[in-house]
């Protein structure tokens, strides 16, 4: 384990970039912070999750699957330099294998993995968060953590291509410097992650009404930003724009919230009202993903609860559901 001073974390940060295109959060004119680069803003690690979804590096909002001149098919261009990402928290990470997970299955998305593979993933934690509050530290996902101590930052590399990289820097930590870190650990709440897992089974045993979702549905205003920031959605749609010498097609995010989202050709729509859509956000995550991919889908990173009008994001949604629903239930 290493030790740096803020001030040499960035030093070391900058002298990566003449090897990658390092990305990382920065301090915008208005005091919000976004992934970018060291000549796009002040540096700014403190503040804990981002406010965007951090998986847009490799599946973005719009993105350009292939070029079309004639008959030559052109795909998009690799990256000149592998990505170097700093800003991740620990739940992000978790976002991030479950995607990186379902870009892999069945046909690999090469398109999500040309900007994927060989990305070196940096998390962020310690006392970091919002106004310094605690962000647990990972298990060892990722390829490198920074975990500041309220003093130094602490740099843990965990994938052979990490262990390389933090090789450079010549200080070492002392050995009892997590000590304090992961004793706060232990006193962390995870009833949110109890939550969620009442509200899964009170879905998967089908004790939530559709009115319900009628009720949550009217308080839905569709402005799709659950989707947007949410780091595990993947829906997208695909749209052509016709130049005068070249066809470019490009995939661009859906929302399930939307109404033309499960239209099909013929005109008929699996889910037409706001209410089975509604449901069937929070029951694609809690649910079915459970189901199929053994998880739930949402790794509590807090995105679509903060970026809500309507005070209706997973965690408001499941708490709510779960006070009125789950006296019926008895858990293991």
């Amino acid at each position: 384990m290493k030790i740096l001073s803020p001030e040499n974390l960035l030093i070391f940060l900058k002298d990566l970039s003449a090897d990658f295109d390092l990305r990382l959060p920065v301090l915008l004119s208005d005091g919000s912070r976004s992934i970018g680069s060291f000549d796009e803003g002040a540096i700014s690690l403190m503040g804990g999750a981002l406010s965007a979804k951090p998986t847009s590096l490799f599946f973005p909002q719009e993105g350009l699957m292939f070029c079309n001149q004639g008959d030559n098919f052109t795909p998009p261009p690799l990256p000149a330099k592998p990505l170097f990402v700093v800003g991740f928290t620990p739940r992000d990470l978790l976002c991030l294998a479950f995607i990186d997970r379902f870009f892999a299955t069945g046909l690999t998305d090469d398109l999500y993995f040309r900007q994927r593979d060989g990305a070196i993933i940096c998390a962020v934690s310690g006392y970091c968060g919002r106004d310094g509050a605690l962000i647990p530290p990972s298990d060892k996902e990722g390829d490198i953590e920074f975990i500041f101590d309220r003093t130094n930052w602490l740099i843990l590399a965990y994938s052979v291509r990490g262990r390389e990289i933090v090789s450079a820097i010549l200080t070492e930590a002392p050995p009892d410097a997590l000590a304090g870190i992961i004793d706060a650990v232990s006193q962390f709440d995870r009833s949110d992650e109890l939550l969620l897992q009442q509200g899964s089974r009170l879905l998967a045993d089908g004790l939530v009404p559709d009115s319900f979702w009628s009720e949550i549905a009217d308080r839905c205003i569709l402005c799709t930003g659950c989707n947007l920031v949410c780091p595990t959605c993947t829906c997208f749609g695909v749209q052509d724009w016709r130049y005068v010498d070249k066809m470019e097609r490009s995939r661009i995010w859906d929302s399930c919230q939307l109404e033309g989202f499960m239209r099909e050709a013929g005109g008929h729509n699996p889910m037409p009202t706001e209410g089975e859509r509604t449901r069937r956000r929070i029951h694609h995550k809690l649910a079915a993903d459970k189901t199929r991919w053994g998880e739930i889908s949402c790794f509590l990173c807090g995105r679509c609860d903060a970026v809500c009008p309507t005070g209706i994001g997973i965690v408001s949604v499941v708490r709510e559901m779960v006070a009125r629903f789950a006296p019926i239930i008895t858990l293991v």
